[in-house]
């Protein structure tokens, strides 16, 4: 099996083989929601930091006993592979304020989920130098939270080195998407989307392996020139690698995109230049934002334009759940900016389990028909 192919088959299920091996060594795993928890302070304390998803869920018949029709199905979805047991190997799980969905899911998980480990992050809904503060004591509450739980010591010097792992991953995974930048592509958008999910789903010393290796086969490929035009995604939570590959099959290629599962995860490195938590929660803070950064959604159309830019973007999809407010309150800043800088959108409403797959289609072939992919 070819190392690209391996980080593929890890991003397929939720207890993929590098959670087996993990839990045979006897060592703990802690899930976590949202890319602004600092997965280093996991790492440094010997825990594997899993990122929650719900790929594989195709009922929510018990999760919503829970939560309501008008919470989203991403929520729900995730629910339901606790309530089922899916999640069972988790020894912990650690949530934010990102959104009132996963905030109201973290609390049903606490009461009927068992587990050794729980902890709420307060993350500011700012990034000035206040903001950076609060963060900054928020992150050494929780430090302080799992040297007890789990009866570690993390030091600086570990936290450092932790820091310089997940940098590691980030400078790689920035190459994979320069591939991407080429006027022939090395690679599709879906087998881009399946390593990035495999990176929050693999130990992080075993990815940064794998990824190695994988950009060396990348590296000897041809470019894909049977694919136009190209087009960015950016939205809700997207974990998922075949929602890309449905619109894909329609002709064009997905290049680039402003994904939680995505480019955001990665796009800035940590500035290990200072105290590590302060370093962390500055740099956490300040990355690519999403619209629960209240007080600079125009950040999102910045760091959209200097994509389209870049990867020379010929039309982009927002892509948003049903029921997700974050995402529905800023989708109208959003497509009137977009307007004035003449970027073609296409917006679309969906549900976290992949439906109505001619719709979508529908929907995209028209777009694509009209910036000018016919």
């Amino acid at each position: 099996m070819t190392s690209l192919k391996e980080l593929t088959e890890l991003s397929r299920n939720i207890a993929n083989p590098a959670v087996e091996k993990w839990k045979a060594q006897g060592k703990p795993v802690v899930g976590f929601f949202c890319s602004y928890i600092p997965e280093e302070l996991l790492h440094a304390a010997g825990i594997f930091p899993y990122r929650i998803k719900a790929r594989g869920c195709t009922t929510t018949a018990s999760a919503d006993g829970f939560l309501s029709a008008f919470n989203c199905s991403f929520a729900r979805s995730c629910l339901e592979l606790a309530l089922d047991g899916t999640y069972g190997f988790l020894d912990g799980l650690v949530s934010m304020n990102s959104c009132e969905h996963i905030r109201r899911l973290y609390d049903i998980w606490k009461r009927k989920v068992s587990a050794s480990y729980f902890h709420f992050l307060s993350v500011p809904h700012k990034a000035g130098e206040e903001a950076v503060d609060w963060y900054r004591d928020e992150l050494a509450h929780f430090k302080e939270s799992l040297e007890k739980a789990f009866g570690v010591n993390i030091t600086e010097e570990g936290l450092r080195d932790s820091i310089g792992v997940y940098n590691e991953t980030r400078d790689l995974l920035r190459k994979v998407y320069e591939f991407r930048q080429k006027e022939n592509p090395m690679l599709t958008g879906k087998e881009t989307h399946e390593i990035v999910v495999a990176a929050t789903s693999t130990p992080k010393e075993d990815y940064n392996r794998l990824l190695k290796r994988s950009l060396k086969e990348i590296d000897g490929r041809e470019g894909i020139s049977t694919h136009s035009p190209r087009l960015m995604v950016l939205g809700s939570v997207l974990d998922d690698p075949e929602y890309i590959g449905i619109i894909e099959d329609l002709g064009c290629l997905v290049v680039t995109d402003a994904l939680c599962f995505g480019s955001r995860y990665f796009w800035e490195s940590v500035k290990a230049d200072g105290d590590p938590l302060e370093c962390l929660a500055r740099s956490y803070l300040r990355r690519p934002v999403c619209p629960r950064m209240s007080d600079d959604l125009g950040q999102i159309v910045t760091y959209t334009k200097g994509m389209v830019e870049e990867f020379n973007i010929d039309g982009v999809i927002l892509e948003r759940i049903r029921c997700c407010d974050l995402w529905g309150g800023a989708t109208l800043l959003l497509q009137k900016r977009f307007e004035e800088l003449e970027i073609p959108l296409l917006i679309i409403d969906r549900e976290y389990i992949t439906s109505g797959v001619g719709q979508i289609s529908t929907r995209v072939q028209a777009f694509l028909e009209m910036i000018g992919g016919d």
